[in-house]
C-alpha cells in the first residue's frame, strides 16, 4: 500500500510525468514554443524542488520496484540539472529553424523520466520499464529534424540497435532470473553471499548479456559503432542530452547493479571490464584522431571518458562510487558546454559541425570560443578544471587497486586525447582567411548565454575548489553499499 511518505518521495517523478502530460494537452489546443519552453522549465524546476522536499524522508523503498534514497536523490539532481540547461540551449536552436518544436520539450521530459526510473531502479522489471521509456523517446528525438536525411537514417539506426540491445538485457535478466529466483537487486545480494553462487554458468551468462545491453547505452567499445553517427545525425541539443542524461542515468544504475553486488570479486567479470575499459580508451582516442567533424570528435572522446570511468569501476566500494560520481559531474558539465557552443552556432541553414566553421572562432565570438576552450581543456584534463581533478581521481583509485596496466592506458589515451582536444583549440585561435569575414557576431540568445555561462563556472569552480562538492558525494555513497 502506498503511503504518503511514499508519493512525497516518488514526487519528483510525478512532476516530470504531470509536466509532460501537460505539455501534451496544451499543444493539442494551442501552439506556442515559448508556452511550451516555459512549462519545461518550470516542470523541471519543480522536479528539483520536489527531490528537495523529499529528502526528510529519504531513504525510502517504493513498491518493490524503486527505491529513493540519498544516492539516488543525487544522481536525479543531477539529471534534472543537466536536462535543464539542455532546455535552456534547445530554445535559441529551435528559434531559429522551421517547423513545430512543441513535441520535443515533452519528449525530453519523457526521456528524463525514463533516466530518473533507471537511477532509481532496485529490480529488473523498472531497469527495463525505465530502460525503454528512456528509448522510446530518444528513436523520435534523434529523428526530430525529420527534414533531415541525417537525422531520420539516425533515428533508424539507434531503433534497430537499441532494439537488439532491450534484446540480449531481457534473455540476461531471464537467465539471472533462472540462476537466483529473484529479479529484486536487494534479493540478489542476499543469495549472492554464498561464495558458490557465483559459479553458477547461468548466472554468469546472464550478466554477460546484460553487461552487452548496458554496454550498447554508455557506448562502450565494441559496442559503440552507433555513437558517431547518432551524434552527427540527430539534432545538437539531442546529441548533448544523449552524452548527458541518458549516460548518467545507465552509469549510475551500473554502480547500483553492481558494487553492491560484490560481483568484481568474480575474475571473469573483472577481466570483462577491464577489456571493455581499456578497449574504450584505446580505440575511442585513435578514432577521434582521424575525424574533421567536430561532433563525430566528441562523440569518440565520450566513448574513452566512458572508459576512464569504467577504471574507477573497477576499483570497487565507496572509492568506486565516490571516483565515479564526481568524473561523471565534470564529464556531464563540460560536455554540455562544449555541445552549447555547438547548439548556440548551429542555425537554420545545418549543424556547426565542420571543423573548417569553427576557424577564427575566437576573432568572431570571443565568448563562445573561451567556453568551448574551457570545456575542451576539461575533457583534456588540464589543471584547474573539473576534468583535471575528476581524472586525479580515477588515477589515485586505479593506483590504489593497483591497476596499472589501465593506469597506464588511461595515461596514454589521455595524451593521444590532448592532441585532437588542442587541434580544435588551435582551430578557433587561427587568423580568418580573408579580413573580410570579421563580420558582427549575431546575438547570443538569452537563455543559451545563461546556461553556457552557468556550466562554465562548474567546470571552473569544480576544478579549483572541490572539496564540498567531494563531501557532498561521499556522504551518498553509503546508501549504495
Amino acid at each position: 500500500m502506498i503511503t504518503s511518505a511514499d508519493l512525497i518521495a516518488l514526487s519528483p517523478l510525478v512532476v516530470l510525468a504531470a509536466g509532460a502530460s501537460l505539455i501534451l494537452l496544451v499543444i493539442a489546443f494551442y501552439r506556442s514554443h515559448q508556452l511550451t519552453f516555459g512549462l519545461t522549465l518550470l516542470t523541471l524546476a519543480l522536479a528539483l524542488l520536489a527531490l528537495w522536499l523529499a529528502a526528510p524522508v529519504l531513504p525510502r523503498p517504493v513498491t518493490v520496484l524503486l527505491i529513493f534514497d540519498r544516492y539516488a536523490a543525487f544522481f536525479l539532481g543531477l539529471l534534472f540539472a543537466a536536462s535543464f540547461v539542455v532546455t535552456l540551449l534547445a530554445y535559441g536552436y529551435w528559434a531559429r529553424r522551421p517547423g513545430t518544436p512543441e513535441e520535443f520539450y515533452m519528449l525530453l521530459l519523457v526521456a528524463t523520466l525514463g533516466a530518473s526510473v533507471l537511477v532509481t531502479s532496485r529490480h529488473f522489471v523498472s531497469f527495463f520499464l525505465g530502460l525503454e521509456l528512456l528509448s522510446v523517446a530518444l528513436y523520435v528525438l534523434i529523428a526530430y529534424a525529420r527534414t533531415s536525411a541525417h537525422s531520420v537514417e539516425a533515428g533508424i539506426k539507434y531503433l534497430v540497435l537499441a532494439a537488439v540491445a532491450a534484446a540480449f538485457l531481457l534473455f540476461g535478466m531471464a537467465l539471472v532470473y533462472a540462476a537466483l529466483g529473484t529479479m529484486d537487486l536487494a534479493g540478489m545480494v542476499a543469495v549472492l553471499v554464498n561464495p558458490g553462487a557465483m559459479l553458477n554458468p547461468l548466472l554468469l551468462t546472464g550478466l554477460a548479456l546484460i553487461i552487452i545491453g548496458i554496454g550498447f547505452k554508455l557506448a562502450v567499445v565494441p559496442f559503440h559503432m552507433w555513437t558517431p553517427d547518432i551524434y552527427q545525425g540527430a539534432p545538437a541539443p539531442v546529441t548533448a542530452f544523449v552524452a548527458t542524461v541518458s549516460k548518467g542515468g545507465m552509469l549510475a544504475l551500473l554502480l547500483r547493479i553492481f558494487v553492491p553486488m560484490d560481483m568484481l570479486r568474480t575474475s571473469t567479470l573483472v577481466l570483462v571490464f577491464a577489456l571493455i575499459a581499456a578497449a574504450s580508451m584505446l580505440v575511442g582516442n585513435w578514432l577521434a584522431l582521424l575525424q574533421n567533424n567536430v561532433k563525430r570528435i566528441l562523440a569518440y572522446s565520450s566513448i574513452a571518458h566512458l572508459g576512464y570511468m569504467l577504471v574507477a569501476f573497477l576499483t570497487g566500494g565507496a572509492v568506486a562510487v565516490a571516483a565515479v560520481s564526481y568524473y561523471l559531474v565534470a564529464y556531464i558539465a563540460t560536455t554540455l558546454g562544449a555541445f552549447g557552443v555547438v547548439i548556440v552556432l548551429s542555425g537554420a541553414d545545418g549543424e556547426a559541425e565542420a571543423l573548417e566553421e569553427y576557424r577564427g572562432l575566437f576573432w568572431r565570438r570571443p565568448w563562445l570560443a573561451a567556453v568551448f576552450t574551457a570545456s575542451l581543456l576539461s575533457l583534456a584534463g588540464i589543471p584547474l578544471t573539473a576534468g583535471f581533478v575528476g581524472k586525479f581521481f580515477i588515477l589515485a583509485a586505479g593506483v590504489g587497486s593497483a591497476l596499472w596496466w589501465l593506469v597506464v592506458i588511461l595515461v596514454v589515451g589521455s595524451v593521444i586525447g590532448l592532441f585532437y582536444y588542442l587541434r580544435i583549440i588551435i582551430t578557433m585561435m587561427a587568423p580568418l582567411p580573408e579580413p573580410a569575414s570579421l563580420t558582427v557576431a549575431p546575438v547570443l540568445p538569452l537563455a543559451g548565454g545563461i546556461a553556457l555561462a552557468a556550466v562554465t563556472l562548474a567546470v571552473v569552480w569544480l576544478g579549483i575548489y572541490p572539496s564540498p562538492f567531494l563531501q557532498l558525494i561521499q556522504s551518498t555513497v553509503a546508501t549504495l553499499l
